[in-house]
């Protein structure tokens, strides 16, 4: 019987250490599946054209080149400009949108709120239609005035519904006899949610917060339509927007007068962009990630 039951256990030991090897190789295939493309974009910006049109992408540079971010910053003074309004945008934007979504799905999941089904079928039909980009063009430019004025690329992604929805779904997880309780102690509306219900809903204001700074770092198409030429400085996404066409146009232009296109490093450029667009918001990601798995899961689920 100890023979058979100590067998037993050698057997399930080695079933373990087997499906924990199995497991570690798949999330290893899988990790280098996501990761080799962004070296591979990385390695691109720094490998010559010329390199590219004969060889292809390359996980290591070959002919190691640093021309296609000279021509990114070829003017510094606006490329620096444009990274501190896109900063700031996305600081004061993410900000205080969270602030206002945190207050809107706090307020519409209160069972003492009378209108909150109301006003949430509102928010939720919202998403079904929309008015159109001319009326919305001349909502920005004839109505609220903001043509070639930061705040409209500001204004339209302080709200979503899909983010309301979300964060009214995460903060339904919070016992209502909390907020009861600290009534009966004399704490006010206000009180009540700063100091009590933002503490136990950091999951979701680190999920909200993501995706609302990754709206805001990655906005041109508003800042195209509302700033004008006259805008000295525009979002980061925009500029790199305007440096790839240049380009383009460049590279268009000299292939008409017979120049060798691999003078005009066009994919390396592009690579180059999507480097100086995306490696600052990485950095941010570390920092929430612990909360943003929770965040997304329990606010998932529509009430």
């Amino acid at each position: 019987m100890e023979v058979s039951s100590k067998e037993t256990r050698i057997q399930q030991d080695t079933s373990g250490i087997v499906i924990k090897i199995v497991a570690y190789i798949f999330i290893t295939l899988f990790t280098l599946a996501c990761l080799i493309p962004f070296i591979i974009v990385i390695s691109t910006s720094f490998t010559s054209e010329s390199y590219i049109i004969k060889h292809g992408y390359q996980l290591i540079p070959r002919q190691f080149t640093v021309f296609a971010y000279k021509l990114i910053a070829a003017d510094p003074q606006y490329l620096i400009g444009s990274y501190v309004v896109t900063i700031l945008n996305t600081l004061i934007g993410t900000t205080v949108g969270l602030f206002l979504i945190a207050m809107t799905g706090y307020a519409l999941q209160r069972p003492d709120f009378p209108y909150r089904n109301t006003i949430s079928f509102y928010i939720y039909f919202t998403t079904l239609f929309s008015g159109g980009l001319v009326p919305y063009y001349l909502l920005v430019t004839q109505v609220l005035h903001l043509k070639d004025n930061y705040l409209a690329i500001l204004l339209p992604s302080l709200m979503s519904p899909w983010l309301i929805i979300l964060m009214k779904n995460f903060m339904k997880s919070i016992p209502h006899s909390i907020t009861e309780s600290a009534k009966i102690d004399g704490a006010g509306d206000f009180t009540i949610f700063v100091r009590i219900i933002l503490p136990m809903a950091k999951p979701a204001l680190a999920t909200v917060g993501l995706f609302l700074a990754l709206g805001y770092w990655n906005e041109w198409y508003n800042a195209m339509l509302f700033l004008s030429s006259s805008v000295k400085y525009v979002p980061l996404q925009l500029f790199l927007y305007n440096v790839v066409s240049k380009a383009d146009f460049i590279r268009n232009s000299a292939a008409a007068a017979n120049v060798p296109p691999q003078d005009i490093p066009m994919e390396s450029m592009k690579m180059a962009t999507a480097v100086a667009a995306t490696g600052p918001i990485i950095l941010v990601y570390p920092f929430v990630q612990k909360y943003f798995i929770k965040g997304i899961t329990v606010g998932a689920v529509k009430g």
